[in-house]
């Protein structure tokens, strides 16, 4: 068996993918950024950073400070709006075979759904990731810290479009299956997780938070992947959609626990502002453990950890 027999497709609701590795949105910008640096045609899919119906300037700086195994990063889900986005950026992606994943995000279910319909009249657009659960934005709702709320605004959304919808769930929950249930009753085709959980840091000689104004922010990198993969094995134990795992993803053996916890395909997020290579370097590796191990298709090993 050599790397051209090997098997890397997976498939999320309507969208096949030539393998399980997708850029983590927030971290891939609008495209073009990384265009330099990742051959866009070898990835499962790609992504866009969270668009909203009105432009947004995000949050003000400071926006990021390092942390332990990590930084704490308070963006605000600056983007140009959806207007501007299919005028100005959504051209870009249309050169490329790899499926396009467009995030968004909204204050309000009206919000979602007017999004959900600009963008289903758009050609090469293959899904939507509704993130549901951004955890730095004053006055965002945490819709999926709530069943109800994230069958709503998941539900509304079904109804608008036939676009792949896959909701983005919060950690910051006591039961992350009641969330994952609410989802798939109301029509999503699949679920990622997780959002960055909420976090924050302090200034010992101000006083303040080192992101001042910001407070509540967003956690990110490595430091991640435990809880992730934690919350992840839950949800797949939950639901029969596929679940997307994201979280302090920093190499090929991290999105194979992953796999194995039962995740269908896997985003890596922060690991690129230090190695863009590393999605590329995922691939390659993940091809090496099948062979490796003789197991010819991906499929195979999602889902195949033993509590024996």
């Amino acid at each position: 068996m050599n790397k051209n027999s090997v098997d890397l497709s997976v498939k999320i609701g309507k969208i096949t993918l030539k393998n399980p590795v997708i850029p983590a949105a927030g971290t891939f910008g609008y495209g073009q950024e990384l265009a330099d640096f990742v051959y866009f045609e070898k990835l499962g899919a790609l992504t866009t950073k969270a668009i909203s119906l009105k432009p947004r300037l995000g949050n003000p700086p400071p926006r990021f400070v390092e942390t332990t195994a990590g930084a704490v990063f308070s963006g605000g889900s600056q983007n140009v709006g959806v207007e501007k986005f299919i005028l100005d950026k959504l051209p870009f992606y249309r050169q490329f075979s790899t499926p396009l994943l467009v995030t968004i995000r909204g204050d309000t279910v009206s919000e979602f759904v007017e999004l959900a319909k600009r963008l289903s009249w758009e050609e090469g657009i293959a899904g939507l990731e509704l993130v549901i659960s951004c955890p730095n934005l004053e006055r965002g709702i945490l819709y999926s810290t709530d069943p109800a709320l994230t069958y709503e605004v998941v539900k509304a959304v079904r109804q608008v479009t036939d676009l792949t919808i896959i909701p983005k769930l919060s950690p910051d929950v006591t039961d992350i299956t009641l969330i994952a249930k609410a989802c798939v009753e109301a029509g999503a085709d699949a679920i990622s997780l997780i959002n960055s959980p909420r976090a924050m840091v302090i200034d010992i000689y101000t006083k303040r938070s080192k992101l001042h104004p910001n407070i509540i922010a967003s956690l990110i990198g490595p430091c991640m992947k435990p809880m992730a993969l934690r919350l992840v094995y839950q949800a797949v134990q939950a639901v029969n959609i596929p679940v997307i795992g994201i979280g302090g993803i920093s190499g090929p053996e991290d999105a194979l626990e992953f796999l194995i916890a039962g995740a269908t395909a896997i985003e890596i997020g922060t690991m690129k502002f230090i190695d863009p290579s590393v999605m590329a370097r995922t691939i390659e590796g993940i091809k090496d453990y099948l062979i490796e191990t003789g197991v010819p298709r991906i499929t195979d090993i999602i889902g195949s950890f033993s509590t024996q």
